[in-house]
C-alpha cells in the first residue's frame, strides 16, 4: 500500500494512535517500536478495542485475509509520510523552530503572539522528535490559519529528517550551544545539524528570522543563499530591536520595529519570565508577529500575558522561599546564561540546586568541573547543592547528592527559609519535584 492509499483510509478515519491503550472507536493504530517495546505485538488487541485499522511492519502479527491489517516496510516511516501527506493538504504558513536552548519557550511565545490574530496549530509540550512531530502535523485541520512546529535534535541528521516532513515555509534557530555532545560528537556537529533547517529554507526560498547578535547564527546564515531575512536582536540596525530594562526577578524590556522601515516607537514590555536571556525569545516572537501582520498592541498584550508553566524560566514564590525553576533541561550553554542572570539578581541568601548536565559524552567531566569552578570563583551563592553522578566526580567542596531523593531528605531535615533558589538540571535528574517541598 502506498502513502496515497493510506491517506485515503486516514481521510475516512482521521484519528491516529500509537498507544494500544488509547484506541478510540474507528481510529488507526500505528505499531511503532522502541528499545523496550514492539507495537506490532499489540495490533490485534488494538482492533479488539475499537481501531478500524492497524499499520504494522512485521507480517507475522497480521491475521491472514483480514484487510484491517496494513503491512508496511517500516511503521515509523509510514507514520511520518502520512503526516507529510496531511501537511501538504494545507496551503498555510508553517514556521519551523529549533535550537539548543529556548526553542520550546520561543515556540510558545510565537504561538501566543500569532494567536492574537490567527487560529494557530502549534506543537504541544515538547513533542519535537520524529514521533512527536508527525503527531503534531496530524492535528492540522481546516480551521487553522498558521502552524508553529518545534523540532528537536540529539544526533546528526535529525533536523534534516524532520524538515523533510514538516516542510516549513519560514523558521528560526534560537541559538546553537554545547548540548547532546555525546550524540553530535562536537559543537560543529551541533551547528551542522541545527543548520539543516537553514538548508531547507534556503533551498525552498523560505523566510528566515535571524538573531543578528548571535555570531554563530549569522555565520551559518551567511553560508547559505537567503533571499529573505527578518532580523532581530539587541542592536539598533535590525528589523526588530530590544533592550533589557530590568530583571528583578521578571524580565522587562523595550522593543520596537526599525523606524526607518516605518516601525513603532519603543514599547515598554513587562513579562512573567525570569532571565535576561529570554529577551531573544521575546524579540523573535515580536519579529514573527509583525511580519504576519499582528499589531504592536496585540504583540504587547500576548507577551505581557504569557505565563510559563513548564519548569522553564518560572518564578515561584512559596511560603518559605523565592524560587527560579528552570528544571526541564540543562547543558553548558543554558547553565551559563541561567547563572549569569542569577548572579545579577540583587538578592540575599542565594542558593543553587543544580542537577547533572546529561549527554555531554567525553566533555562531561570538563564541563561540570568548569561549572563548579565558576560558582566557587565568583561566589555565586551562599549555599550550593549539586545533584547526580556527573557532579559527584567534580573536585569541589560544595555539597553533593547522588540523586533527588537525597535532596528531598535534606530539605525535610534542614527546611531552607528565606532563600533565593535557582533549581536547574537535566530533566532526568527530576529536580522539578523539589519546588513543592521548598
Amino acid at each position: 500500500m502506498d502513502i496515497k492509499q493510506l491517506y485515503e483510509i486516514y481521510r475516512k478515519h482521521p484519528v491516529v494512535t500509537t498507544d494500544s491503550r488509547d484506541c478510540k472507536q474507528g481510529s488507526i493504530f500505528i505499531a511503532l517500536k522502541g528499545e523496550n517495546f514492539d507495537g506490532n505485538r499489540f495490533a490485534k488487541s488494538a482492533l479488539d478495542k475499537g481501531c478500524s485499522y492497524v499499520v504494522i511492519d512485521e507480517p507475522e502479527f497480521a491475521t491472514p485475509g483480514d484487510e484491517r491489517f496494513i503491512v508496511v516496510p517500516d511503521t515509523l516511516t509510514a507514520y511520518k509520510e502520512l503526516a507529510r501527506e496531511h501537511r501538504r493538504q494545507f496551503n498555510i504558513p508553517v514556521i519551523g523552530i529549533t535550537g539548543t536552548n529556548g526553542k520550546t519557550t520561543t515556540k510558545e511565545l510565537v504561538s501566543a503572539v500569532l494567536a492574537e490574530k490567527y487560529n494557530v496549530m502549534h506543537t504541544e509540550g515538547n513533542f519535537n522528535n520524529d514521533v512527536g512531530v508527525p503527531r503534531t502535523l496530524l492535528t492540522l485541520n481546516a480551521t487553522h490559519d498558521i502552524a508553529v512546529v518545534e523540532m528537536g535534535a540529539s544526533h546528526p541528521g535529525d533536523i534534516k529528517k524532520l524538515v523533510e516532513y514538516v516542510e516549513p515555509t519560514c523558521g528560526l534557530i534560537t541559538n546553537v550551544g554545547h548540548a547532546h555532545l555525546q550524540g553530535f560528537g562536537s559543537f560543529e556537529g551541533v551547528k551542522k545539524t541545527k543548520g539543516e533547517l537553514y538548508d531547507f529554507l534556503a533551498a525552498h526560498n523560505g523566510l528566515l528570522f535571524l538573531n543578528e547578535q548571535n555570531e554563530d547564527l549569522v555565520q551559518m546564515a551567511a553560508e547559505r543563499n537567503f533571499g529573505r531575512v527578518i532580523s532581530y536582536g539587541q542592536t539598533a540596525d535590525v528589523n526588530v530591536s530590544g533592550t533589557v530594562t530590568a530583571c528583578n526577578p521578571f524580565l522587562n524590556f523595550t522593543w520596537q520595529q526599525n523606524l526607518k522601515q516605518g516601525g513603532n516607537e519603543p514599547v515598554e514590555q513587562h513579562t512573567h519570565l525570569i532571565g535576561s536571556y529570554n529577551i531573544d525569545n521575546m524579540l523573535a516572537a515580536a519579529a514573527v508577529g509583525l511580519y504576519f501582520g499582528v499589531s504592536v498592541e496585540q504583540i504587547h498584550h500576548a507577551l505581557d500575558n504569557y505565563v510559563p508553566t513548564n519548569n522553564r524560566s518560572q518564578f515561584v514564590q512559596t511560603a518559605s522561599n523565592r524560587l527560579i525553576v528552570d528544571a526541564y533541561n540543562a547543558n553548558p550553554s543554558s547553565m551559563k546564561v541561567a547563572l549569569d542572570s542569577f548572579a545579577l539578581a540583587p538578592e540575599n541568601n542565594k542558593m543553587l540546586i543544580l542537577g547533572d548536565m546529561r549527554e555531554l559524552g567525553a566533555d562531561s567531566q570538563k564541563e561540570h568541573q568548569a561549572l563548579v569552578d565558576r560558582i566557587a570563583n565568583e561566589h555565586l551563592a551562599d549555599v550550593v547543592w549539586l545533584v547526580g553522578p556527573e557532579f559527584g566526580r567534580t573536585d569541589t567542596a560544595f555539597r553533593k547528592f547522588s540523586d533527588v531523593e537525597q535532596v528531598k531528605k535534606a530539605i525535610a531535615e534542614e527546611q531552607p527559609r528565606d532563600m533565593y533558589i535557582l533549581i536547574k538540571g537535566s530533566n532526568s535528574t527530576h529536580l522539578y519535584e523539589l519546588p513543592k517541598l521548598l
